[in-house]
């Protein structure tokens, strides 16, 4: 056939095509094909480097400060960040208490690391500082590696914490470890930002995070359950955590401390009430919410101060608050191997929460998110707080909401935030001394109740896909039963073996010609879809490779309804049949024989077409599969054709049978259409010798 140009005519919600049939190699060398050159990266950076590019990405306010209009946005900011600031004090002191460290260091958190996010972070509304996952993933680090006299009844480098462990001591107290862990997580996170690994974070899928939070949730509850009770529980340590102190409560329910239980249950029932019944009705009226952890936290430290519940009811309290910022202290560098594990975990999961709430942010308000800067804040953030007594921070969804909600616009509300607890460490830190630990415990608990509510997601998760649902259930019950890094580590393990079983099972079926159009859909799914007569169209899914291979060769046995290899066979065997009958030994029996074998061959189909368009990978192995049915079907007179296949697979198709002038294994078409009006050309002008003179 000759070619001639493309002609296109359109018309009112209609377009028509007139151009000839196209083999692949033909649209090669009609449209200029030539293989992409890949720009050397190095050379691609000098030829665009430009310094305020750099400063610009490395220092993201320079870009927004220029824009900043100060009429308009000062003022929302300012009341944003002293927003923020009143939820950072309690939520501060009470997830400190998660990391079995002071609860002064929740304060020290939203201060220190939070000046340095200001300066390299890319999101402009969240919250960075405490995190309830983050801080109880860092007190488990915590109290493996600090010396067990630190937890003893009354300790006062620790008093959020009630008998001591058995363990040999280490010499190192909370803060050494804390600190330490702050730092490797700094340099993991700064390793990844020099490696590019900002897309680490898809291997936590939205199912692995729900349910790893979800999980992580029910251990803060069952962690803060002894300060809600008033109970003297020693701390556990490795794993089945939640199993030891679920059943030491148990033996222990009977010297349930009343007065706590009292302060716990006015705490969490304010907090409920207040959250449930008046905040939608101040949200009408103001964005501001009623800080009602801030009220209790301040009732509650009066009321212990004035009551003696300390010495009158032995009621556990915070205890010392130093006042004044912490002197800058070098992290324990010895301890930096045995926290590795702790550390990249702890890396991960806070960039992926970070990230995740920067995006949905910067999505929401229309402004970017560079996914590598954040490690890079990330990084430099922890590393400034590893100097002054912090934990690894993450950025908090309820706080950087509440800060987006009120107005804030960008992260001079984390500067005013930080200005307002600047004086809460220098003069007001000593007055939260008497404050009850119950009291921080129901803080805890009543803000967990968006990360609990997340097990409902579970159900949303097996009505979209059981294999998911799979993933999450798995998740959530190992976290819960064994431990947070093991369950982080096996629905990591999960979501891998999921999209292996997924790419394992590819989508196949056989297609059908919708009439007077180029469509070709699903037969099984719409009715208008006809079958094409002596044609069969295979569509193919996914990538072939070597562990797919004999999936696609089955599946395609399966639909087509011929095993090319058992028709040779059977064909062979008719021959010999003939034979036989011919040479009238017992012509009977080999006429009945032939009868009966003849029957099961299909004369019907005389063309396979392969639907290669949303093939997405081919390997050696998978080429060496599809000549090899290409092969067989053409033993039995069944033309076959590929069709749609992308340019890398064609490639590979050539590169491994290049055509040597021989008969070519395959046939190409750039699209199904082609292959389907080739193919009723070729058989309706009874020119099948046409079929073997197309080659790559």
């Amino acid at each position: 056939m000759e070619n001639s140009p493309v002609e296109i005519e359109e018309e009112v919600g209609r377009i028509r095509i007139e151009r000839p049939y196209y083999e692949h190699k033909e649209i090669r060398n009609d449209f200029a094909y030539h293989k992409a050159v890949k720009q050397n990266a190095v050379k691609k950076f000098v030829q665009q480097f430009r310094l305020t590019r750099l400063c610009v990405s490395i220092f993201p306010p320079f870009e927004w400060l220029v824009k900043y209009s100060w009429k308009r946005s000062l003022l929302k900011d300012a009341v944003a960040g002293i927003t923020v600031a009143i939820m950072h004090i309690p939520q501060g002191m009470a997830y400190a208490m998660l990391g079995n460290v002071p609860p002064v260091v929740g304060i020290y958190m939203a201060f220190f690391p939070v000046l340095a996010y200001f300066i390299f972070g890319t999101s402009r509304h969240n919250s960075m500082g405490t995190f309830s996952v983050a801080c109880l993933m860092t007190g488990k680090a915590v109290l493996e590696h600090s010396d067990p006299s630190y937890f003893s009844v009354g300790n006062s480098h620790n008093a959020t914490t009630d008998t001591s462990a058995t363990d040999a001591p280490t010499g190192h107290s909370p803060i050494e470890v804390a600190t330490s862990v702050t730092f490797i997580v700094a340099l993991l996170q700064l390793g990844m930002y020099v490696l590019r690994l900002g897309a680490v974070s898809a291997l936590l899928s939205d199912t692995l995070v729900s349910g790893f939070t979800t999980g992580a949730a029910v251990h803060v509850l069952v962690s803060q359950m002894k300060d809600l009770f008033g109970l003297h529980i020693p701390k556990f340590k490795g794993n089945f955590t939640n199993v030891n102190i679920i059943w030491t409560m148990f033996g222990e329910i009977s010297k349930i401390n009343i007065a706590a239980l009292i302060i716990s249950s006015i705490t969490i029932s304010v907090s409920v009430i207040n959250n449930e019944v008046f905040k939608p009705f101040v949200s009408k009226v103001s964005p501001i919410p009623v800080p009602i952890e801030l009220i209790a936290v301040v009732i509650g430290t009066l009321v212990s101060k004035y009551c003696n519940l300390e010495s009158t009811y032995g009621v556990q309290v915070v205890g010392e608050i130093p006042a004044g910022l912490p002197l800058p202290a070098l992290p324990v560098f010895g301890l930096l191997p045995s926290l590795i594990v702790d550390g990249l975990t702890i890396a991960v999961v806070t960039y992926t929460i970070n990230l995740s709430m920067a995006l949905i942010f910067a999505q929401k308000l229309d402004y970017e998110i560079d996914a590598n800067q954040e490690l890079l804040a990330m990084g430099i953030s922890n590393t400034v707080g590893s100097f002054f007594s912090c934990m690894p921070l993450c950025a908090s969804l309820s706080r950087s909401l509440i800060q987006q909600v009120v107005g804030g616009v960008s992260q001079i509300a984390s500067l005013v935030s930080c200005l307002i607890l600047l004086v809460i460490l220098l003069w007001i830190g000593p007055f939260f001394q008497p404050l009850p630990t119950a009291v921080l415990a129901s803080v805890i608990i009543v803000a967990l109740k968006g990360m609990l509510l997340q097990v409902l997601d579970f159900w949303t998760f097996w009505k979209l896909s059981k294999i998911d649902a799979l993933v999450w259930i798995g998740t959530f019950l190992t976290v819960v039963l064994i431990g947070i890094d093991i369950g982080l580590i096996c629905g990591i393990a999960l979501s891998l073996v999921s999209i292996f079983i997924l790419n394992l099972r590819p989508y196949t079926c056989l297609l059908g010609e919708v009439a007077h159009t180029d469509f070709y859909l699903d037969i099984r799914r719409y009715g208008t879809a006809k079958e094409i007569e002596g044609i069969k169209i295979f569509h193919y899914s996914g990538g072939i490779n070597f562990a797919t291979r004999f999936m696609f060769k089955a599946d395609l046995i399966r639909l087509i309804g011929i095993n090319p290899q058992k028709e040779v066979v059977r064909r062979g065997k008719i021959s010999k049949y003939f034979e036989k009958i011919d040479q009238n030994q017992k012509a009977k029996i080999w006429t009945r024989k032939l009868e009966k074998i003849q029957s099961k061959i299909n004369t019907e189909l005389k063309c396979l077409i392969l639907d290669f368009s949303s093939v997405s990978h081919i390997d050696p192995s998978g080429v060496g599969v599809v000549k090899s049915v290409t092969d067989n079907f053409r033993k039995l007179g069944i033309a076959v054709y590929i069709a749609g296949s992308k340019e890398p697979i064609y490639e590979m198709l050539t590169k491994v049978y290049p055509d040597t002038g021989a008969k070519s294994s395959f046939t190409a078409f750039p699209t199904l259409h082609d292959a389907v009006h080739f193919a009723k050309y070729i058989f309706e002008s009874s020119t099948i010798s046409v079929m073997s003179s197309i080659r790559f």
